[in-house]
């Protein structure tokens, strides 16, 4: 068992991102996990809910669930959520019906934590949000005189730009990012190029994450609740990873040359288009997804049955099932077991956890018993 120190108050980082849907839960993970192993007693918290939902009278933010669960935290080691950034909480406080001092809220109740040796935060999905509540990722790291873990999402070089202009508003603050989801193909040239100048410029890379196409993945059971699909068959195979999303609106020939070039796809056609139904079963798929709410004949059942792949049917348009499965694709979570066990892998392999530690001048050898 990890044993911490007691005459020292624990040190706190906060985890953000230059813009939403970066990768920062996967990182609390992965990180969390791997600190654990190095002996360090952590606690987490997420001041700024996103994902709640309403339990036993009080807010449950369901990050701080799921993570707590993975990680075995006690109820001592996970920081209260103080606010739920919606619609509604915003509308308040616009109309100056919320007057709650948030940070000082904060600080009444972070700062009298006594968990362990780290407290991880997760911040907010950009530098901004939550600014009108003072919780931004700044304003929070402030009040408890935290340090900054940046994560950003790469999509080309100019991915550089973000990364300044957040050091510019983070100052020393900021003692290191992570730079997620490089295309192979880029590796090298991030390595070789990017990296060095980041580190020119007072910004350590603690991690350069490999582009994973199962982390970028979302279940069938995602794809069933944000499209509130009718199930025909093979509901025991929701939790089945879709990587891909395949649109059958061309000729049977071309279909099939479409779907043998992607693999575990999400086939979306009309609940007419039977050849392509059947197409697309032969080939890489994990489900079916039919628009207009026409049911499929009976061998397309019996053979979606035999192949094991969930069939679903919307009561929607084509254009408007893909936008909103091209949105699930865009907001992926972590919440699969498959994608944990992803997550603590690759965080394991790439990130320099030792250099982390030196950095927060936290010694984890002498938290071991």
């Amino acid at each position: 068992m990890p044993k911490s120190s007691k005459c020292l108050p624990p040190k706190y980082l906060l985890v953000g991102s230059t813009e939403a849907y970066s990768g920062k839960s996967a990182t609390v993970l992965g990180l969390s996990n791997q600190l654990q192993k190095k002996g360090l007693d952590i606690a987490y918290g997420k001041p700024l809910g996103t994902c709640l939902n309403e339990s036993e009278g009080s807010l449950v933010e369901e990050d701080v669930e799921f993570i707590a669960a993975n990680l075995n935290l006690p109820v001592n080691r996970l920081a209260p959520t103080l606010l739920a950034l919606d619609e509604f909480a915003v509308q308040k406080r616009l109309r100056g019906e919320d007057k709650v001092n948030y940070c000082q809220s904060l600080v009444e109740q972070y700062l009298h934590l006594q968990a362990g040796d780290l407290i991880l935060l997760e911040g907010a999905g950009n530098l901004e949000e939550g600014s009108l509540f003072e919780l931004s990722l700044l304003q929070v790291a402030e009040a408890v005189d935290g340090a900054i873990l940046l994560v950003c999402r790469y999509k080309s070089l100019l991915s550089v730009e973000s990364l300044l202009s957040a050091k510019q508003k983070l100052s020393d603050r900021l003692i290191g990012v992570v730079i997620n989801d490089i295309p192979a193909t880029q590796l090298e040239t991030v390595n070789t190029i990017m990296r060095p100048f980041l580190e020119d410029m007072a910004i350590p890379v603690l991690a350069m994450l490999p582009e994973n196409s199962l982390l970028r993945s979302v279940s069938v059971r995602e794809l069933v609740n944000q499209l509130q699909a009718d199930v025909l068959c093979r509901r025991d195979r929701l939790d089945l990873m879709v990587e891909s999303l395949a649109i059958g609106a061309m000729n049977v020939n071309s279909a099939v040359k479409y779907f043998r070039k992607r693999r575990n796809m999400a086939v979306v056609t009309g609940g007419d288009r039977v050849e392509i139904q059947q197409a697309a079963l032969e080939t890489s798929t994990q489900c079916l997804i039919l628009t207009g709410q026409l049911p499929p004949p009976d061998f397309i059942l019996t053979r979606a049955e035999e192949l094991e792949i969930p069939i679903l049917s919307v009561d929607l348009d084509t254009l408007t099932t893909v936008e909103i499965v091209d949105k699930a694709f865009g907001q992926v979570r972590v919440h699969e077991p498959i994608k944990v066990e992803c997550i603590r892998q690759l965080m394991s392999e790439h990130f320099d956890v030792n250099r982390l530690l030196s950095l927060l001048d936290l010694n984890a050898t002498a938290t071991l018993t």
